[in-house]
C-alpha cells in the first residue's frame, strides 16, 4: 500500500506500507538466486556475456605477451640433418595417443575421428546430459570421475610421449635442436658474435643532442611524426637520414613534402619559426648520419 503526504516543509512524501518508510529511489539490489531452490541466472545472455569477457581478457593477456616477447630466432635449420619431428607440448598427449595400436595403422580413422568425435560430441552435451542442481564436485561422481579420468589422461600421454623422445633420441645419438641452439649460442656468445640469426640493427645515436636545432625540431611538432627520439613513430626515423639526404634535400622536402608526409613550411611557421630557424633544423638533421 502507498501513502501520499507532505512533511513539515510542504515537502511531497510517498510511504511504502503502514510502516511509514520512504519509497527508496536508489539501485535495486537484484534477487539472490539461491534463495530460491531450482531457480538460477540466465544462461542467455547472462551467464553467456560472463564467458565471453574472461575469455577477451585472457585473448588480450595473450596477445600482449605474444607482442611484449617475439619469438626467439635460432640458427637457419639443417635440411640434412636427421631430425625426429615433435609437436609442441601442448599436443603431446594427443601425438601419444596416435601412437597406440587402436588409433594408428588399420584403426587410423577410429582413433582420429571416432574416439575423438566420441570425446568431443559428449563434452558437447554434457550441459544437456547433466542437468542435476547440484554444483558441488564431489556430489556429482559421474562428472568429475569423467574430468580427472581425462587430466590423468593428459598428464600420462604427455610425460610418455616426451620419455620416449628423449629415450629415442638418446638411441640414434641427435642432440636436441634446442640443445643445439643454446650450445651455438653460447658458443658465439664467448667469441663475440650473434646469437641469434635474426638481422641485427646498429641503434644510431642522435648527433649534437645539445644543439639549439633540438629545440626547434620539438616547436615545429616534427616529434607528432618522428618521436623526441628521432626512432619514428607515425613516421619514418630520422636518425641517420643526412646519410641519404643534404640541407637542400630535407629543405625541399620541408616545404614539399614527400611521399605520405604533407609540406611542413606553413605548420613550422604557424609554431613560431622562422625561416632562419627552418634553415637550421635542416643543417642540423643534415648532419644526423649513421658515421661520425
Amino acid at each position: 500500500m502507498v501513502h501520499k503526504g507532505k512533511d513539515e516543509s510542504g515537502e511531497k512524501v510517498v510511504y511504502v506500507g503502514d510502516s511509514r518508510v520512504r519509497k527508496g529511489s536508489g539501485f535495486i539490489t537484484p534477487p539472490d538466486y539461491t534463495a530460491y531452490p531450482g531457480k538460477s541466472e540466465a544462461f542467455i545472455p547472462n551467464f553467456l556475456l560472463k564467458e565471453w569477457m574472461v575469455g577477451v581478457v585472457v585473448l588480450v593477456g595473450i596477445l600482449v605477451l605474444t607482442i611484449s616477447e617475439p619469438a626467439p630466432l635460432g640458427f637457419p635449420a639443417d635440411a640434412r640433418a636427421t631430425v625426429i619431428p615433435i609437436p609442441d607440448w601442448y599436443f603431446l598427449f594427443l601425438y601419444q595417443y596416435l601412437k597406440l595400436p587402436y588409433a594408428s595403422g588399420d584403426y587410423i580413422v577410429l582413433g582420429t575421428l571416432g574416439v575423438t568425435g566420441v570425446a568431443f560430441g559428449a563434452l558437447l552435451l554434457a550441459p544437456f546430459l547433466d542437468t542435476g542442481r547440484e554444483r558441488r564436485f564431489y556430489k556429482r561422481p559421474i562428472a568429475s570421475s569423467l574430468m580427472l579420468l581425462s587430466l590423468a589422461a593428459i598428464v600420462y600421454l604427455t610425460n610418455t610421449a616426451w620419455t620416449e623422445y628423449k629415450h629415442e633420441m638418446a638411441e640414434t645419438g641427435q642432440i636436441p635442436e634446442d640443445v643445439q641452439r643454446e650450445e651455438k649460442a653460447a658458443e658465439n656468445r664467448a667469441k663475440g658474435l650473434p646469437t641469434t640469426s635474426a638481422v641485427q640493427t646498429e641503434d644510431i645515436a642522435i648527433v649534437d643532442k645539445d644543439d639549439p636545432a633540438m629545440a626547434l625540431f620539438k616547436q615545429a611538432t616534427c616529434v607528432t611524426c618522428h618521436a623526441v627520439d628521432l626512432k619514428g613513430g607515425g613516421g619514418p626515423s630520422l636518425r641517420g637520414v643526412g646519410d641519404t639526404h643534404d640541407q637542400a634535400a630535407i629543405l625541399a622536402i620541408i616545404k614539399e613534402g614527400q611521399g605520405q608526409m604533407p609540406p611542413m613550411y606553413e605548420t613550422a611557421l604557424g609554431a613560431g619559426l622562422t625561416d632562419q630557424d627552418i634553415d637550421s633544423l635542416a643543417a642540423w638533421l643534415a648532419k644526423q648520419k649513421s658515421e661520425q
